[in-house]
């Protein structure tokens, strides 16, 4: 941010209230700001209002309860309002001075962010917003050059002031890189501005803090303030966790776009996923299944996966579209290893199923308790097979002792019987002809 400041030129004052000046932090629409600092050395940007505004009344007016309305404003995501003097020759008020670069710089030197830093980002500033709007405040310019990325957060600036001069500033808009891209229909068309409003814009800023471009593409202010009006944004190129909040909030109808509070909530949950998908390295998914995260995460990832898939209670979890038809279901030893209790865990169903551990590379260890089953079992079987082969053995062993069975000279056996008395084979002992006959 300090490389960007501007040494102070012969015509700009040097002191403004009881406020130093020392640098210029940039020009715009309304008039120059500059970097002051008081006598206990608090560091401000002090807006001096163009010659040309100061000498119209009406906006004097409108901008005294402009600042008087920015006063009452209290959050954490916008640079609070220090002092004003709007009796002054030319008007001014200095806000907090925050250190860092602009969104629109950042996003241009080091490119798009990521959907988990979006979400964070546009979180942050709906919550800032909801603040300004209960001030009774519409901010009106909110784009990537009015937000500033403090190493204590983003902060919203220029609020509810620039433009306060209603629809006659729209012959300003080009004083901005890539203003007419982030303006809502109604303030095109001249209609009244409502929270509504920034919401449209802070879409429109999400969209380009994920993507580098603005979602109605570049052209000249005409073309831009058109593509606003009637036709569809380009988000084609957004994060598929982002693109339907970012499509509802550039909706061209003022009511069908969500709140700030809405929109606070639903970017904190985006934040806090995508958080936890980037914060490990994710091994392929097995049999078709989503990447997952590896390691120490892999539990609280399949658990928040497994509750917002869920539609119901004792409904499985869907497979994903890469999932082959016919693929087994993942096994239950895992959850069965966890409990520790001896008793038999309740079959899977929504919510509360962990997840099997993951070994770093990707690979799940072997259960040992599974192993020992499987142990078990085997040695079981095969004692039994073992037994089965000795009883079948010792029962053909005293047969042949009783029966005295032979074999015949041909190799068939020859089934031995006693003799009984008159019969004439009786001469016969173990297949061999007496002798004394």
């Amino acid at each position: 941010m300090d490389m960007a400041m501007m040494r102070l030129r012969r015509e700009d004052p040097r002191v403004v209230g009881s406020f130093r000046l020392h640098r210029r932090l940039g020009a715009g629409g309304m008039g120059v700001v500059y970097l002051g600092s008081d006598k206990r050395g608090q560091r401000v940007a002090l807006k001096v209002i163009r010659p040309d505004l100061a000498e119209d009344q009406e906006f004097r007016s409108r901008f005294a309860r402009e600042v008087a309305a920015a006063r009452r404003i209290r959050g954490g995501c916008t640079a609070r309002l220090v002092a004003a003097d709007l009796e002054a020759d030319r008007p001014w008020f200095a806000t907090q001075y925050v250190p860092g670069p602009s969104l629109h710089d950042k996003v241009a030197g080091e490119g798009p962010l990521t959907a988990a830093e979006v979400a964070a980002v546009g979180a942050a500033l709906s919550e800032g917003l909801v603040a300004v709007h209960e001030a009774g405040v519409v901010h009106r310019d909110l784009k990537p050059s009015n937000i500033l990325l403090s190493p204590k957060g983003p902060r919203i600036i220029d609020f509810g002031i620039a433009w306060a001069t209603g629809a006659s500033t729209l012959t300003h808009v080009g004083t901005a890189v890539g203003s007419p891209g982030f303006l809502a229909p109604e303030q095109v068309r001249g209609a009244a501005v409502t929270p509504a409003t920034d919401v449209f814009s802070l879409g429109a800023t999400l969209a380009y803090a994920a993507t580098g471009d603005s979602p109605f593409g570049h052209g000249s202010s005409e073309v831009m303030l058109y593509r606003v009006v009637h036709e569809a944004p380009q988000l084609h190129s957004v994060p598929n966790a982002l693109a339907p909040l970012v499509h509802a909030c550039l909706a061209k109808d003022p009511e069908e776009r969500p709140s700030t509070l809405q929109l606070s909530l639903r970017l904190k949950e985006i934040a806090a996923r995508e958080a936890q998908g980037l914060a490990d390295v994710r091994p392929p998914g097995r049999r078709g299944e989503p990447d997952r995260p590896s390691g120490r995460l892999a539990e609280q990832y399949a658990e928040q996966r497994t509750v917002r898939r869920t539609q119901g209670p004792g409904t499985p979890p869907p497979r994903s579209n890469g999932s082959r038809s016919g693929a087994r279901p993942t096994p239950t030893p895992t959850p069965r290893a966890t409990n520790r209790s001896g008793s038999r865990p309740a079959p899977r169903s929504g919510a509360g199923r962990p997840a099997p551990r993951t070994t770093g590379a990707g690979r799940r260890p072997a259960n040992p308790r599974l192993l020992r089953q499987r142990l078990f079992v085997f040695v079981v079987v095969t004692l039994l097979v073992a037994l089965g082969i000795a009883a079948a053995q010792g029962c053909q062993g005293p047969a042949r002792g009783l029966g005295d069975e032979g074999v015949r000279k041909d190799g068939r056996p020859e089934q031995a019987y006693a003799p009984l008395p008159g019969d004439p084979t009786a001469a016969y002992s173990r297949g061999k002809p007496n002798q004394d006959g």
